[in-house]
């Protein structure tokens, strides 16, 4: 087969189909190969019919259609499955050919899997991909890294598929899609993305569930979140609950959500970013929760007969001012999805110092701004902050979150009064607001904590009068001695 595709795909469910209609659509001849070949003609037939996408039947005719450098992306099930195609195409691949790995991979085992590939003399790109199944077929949002020299060879076909979003500073309509880093940065970054997506999510269900408590039906909250998407709330996230809560089941007449059981999955990058988050040492509370969240819906049966036994307070009709309490919820889930991003930036930045990547976090704003699951408004204010501050050491300094959380923080901290005294979970909005008060603390209760862990275990202290770095002893008890433990920070 003569070499005449631009690049080369393997995997064709849903995400794959997409991408490469959308490369098609940019003019990109792509080559597509799938472990069960089946699915390859059932491609052509169907929605790639009257295409320039080229079907192949075995790995050596996949590559054979490929022009040089070869670019093949992985669009496969994110594990064991990606390294058993890397050696697969290893053995017939050549010097400066290009592997690309669009799933949702642990970043950590793209570090290795990029060593690995560029010790064999190939070059590797682990980029995330987000948006779903729309995203892929009318515009995603990418996150590539891996190695720098690949970039020059996929940035045309990325950039030019990818999601267009305008610049806030410049008013130019710019891709979702640059750069990142080297190694493993591309899938840390969309990794952190999905973790933030945890905590939109977890965020926005709180606010329906506290609407809920008050006795609003779907419908009026439905109303109440077209409004929202209207203001400083504008995005995808709100739009699309929007539409849930107006929806009506076929079969039953009632609201769509009232007949979905209330047991949420996950594929498990927001636990990833948690277990990163702990590594380093990061205060990444509220997409902690999230998961946490979503770990006790599932404890279904368990919730029902702990139900009938466990009490808390009783339910009573609402007496409040409801358009009130509604606009405290909203003002809530607007500081803490600003507690959100927060904590998810200082991950990025803990993580570029540790794996010595240089991320544009601006950038990386701007690369979610369209095509991806939280793509916003609230991410050119984001955008913006780190044009003006390249170093920012967290959001909440910049001027526009620190107004942000000062004109929400009376009806955030209502909200919170209100849902504990109604018995209604709201991990996520007291998490925001917890952190948010530690954070601004000067002085915190760690100074006892210390003190506890050097008298069960000489684990030493720092002290207020002396330079930060000197580590001192107390013998509590008179019978401890002067031997202390390692000291570590984490």
């Amino acid at each position: 087969m003569a070499a005449q595709a631009d690049l080369g795909l393997i995997g064709l469910a849903v995400m794959g189909r997409n991408l490469v209609l959308n490369m098609n659509d940019h003019g990109f001849t792509v080559a597509v190969f799938n472990r069960t070949v089946s699915k390859v003609d059932e491609f052509l037939q169907g929605p790639a019919k009257g295409t320039k996408v080229i079907g192949t039947h075995s790995i050596e005719e996949f590559i054979a259609s490929l022009k040089t450098p070869r670019r093949v992306m992985l669009l496969v099930k994110a594990g064991p499955p990606v390294d058993e195609f890397i050696e697969h195409l290893l053995g017939r691949l050549e010097k400066g050919d290009i592997i690309i790995d669009g799933g949702n991979s642990n970043f950590q085992d793209t570090i290795r899997r990029c060593k690995y590939v560029e010790s064999k003399g190939l070059l590797y790109i682990g980029t995330g991909v987000s948006g779903g199944e729309e995203g892929a077929r009318n515009g995603p949002s990418l996150m590539p890294g891996g190695s720098p020299a690949a970039w020059p060879h996929i940035k045309p076909i990325f950039q030019a598929v990818a999601a267009k979003a305008v610049d806030t500073k410049t008013g130019k309509e710019e891709p979702c899609c640059d750069w990142v880093g080297e190694g493993g940065a591309g899938h840390f970054v969309k990794m952190v993305h999905n973790g933030i997506e945890y905590g939109d999510m977890q965020l926005i269900c709180e606010a329906y569930d506290l609407m809920r408590s008050i006795g609003m039906e779907p419908d009026e909250m439905s109303k109440v979140f077209g409004q929202w998407n209207e203001g400083d709330l504008n995005s995808y996230l709100i739009e699309i609950t929007r539409d849930i809560l107006a929806k009506k089941d076929d079969q039953t007449g009632k609201s769509m959500v009232d007949v979905i059981l209330d047991t949420a999955g996950q594929k498990g990058t927001g636990k990833w970013t948690g277990i990163t988050a702990l590594d380093l040492g990061m205060p990444l509370t509220l997409i902690g929760e999230a998961v946490f969240s979503r770990c006790l819906s599932a404890m279904k049966e368990a919730r029902v007969r702990a139900s009938t036994v466990l009490k808390g307070p009783a339910p009573r009709p609402f007496t409040g001012d409801r358009p009130k309490f509604v606009n405290d919820i909203r003002d809530a889930l607007y500081a803490s999805k600003i507690i959100s991003y927060a904590q998810g930036y200082q991950l990025m930045q803990a993580a570029a110092a540790e794996y010595k990547w240089n991320l544009n976090y601006g950038g990386i704003a701007l690369m979610w701004r369209g095509g991806c699951i939280i793509r916003s408004q609230f991410l050119g204010r984001i955008k913006e902050a780190f044009d003006r501050k390249s170093d920012l050491e967290n959001l909440l300094l910049a001027p526009y979150f620190r107004n942000g959380i000062r004109l929400a923080q009376r009806a955030w901290r209502r909200a919170v009064i209100a849902a504990v005294k109604m018995g209604v979970p709201i991990p996520a909005f007291s998490a925001a607001l917890a952190y948010y008060d530690g954070y601004r603390r000067e002085r915190l209760p760690a100074n006892l904590l210390q003190a506890q862990r050097d008298y069960f275990g000489a684990h030493t202290y720092e002290r207020v009068d002396k330079p930060r770095g000197q580590f001192f002893h107390t013998n509590w008890t008179g019978t401890g001695g002067a031997v202390t433990a390692s000291t570590y920070v984490a």
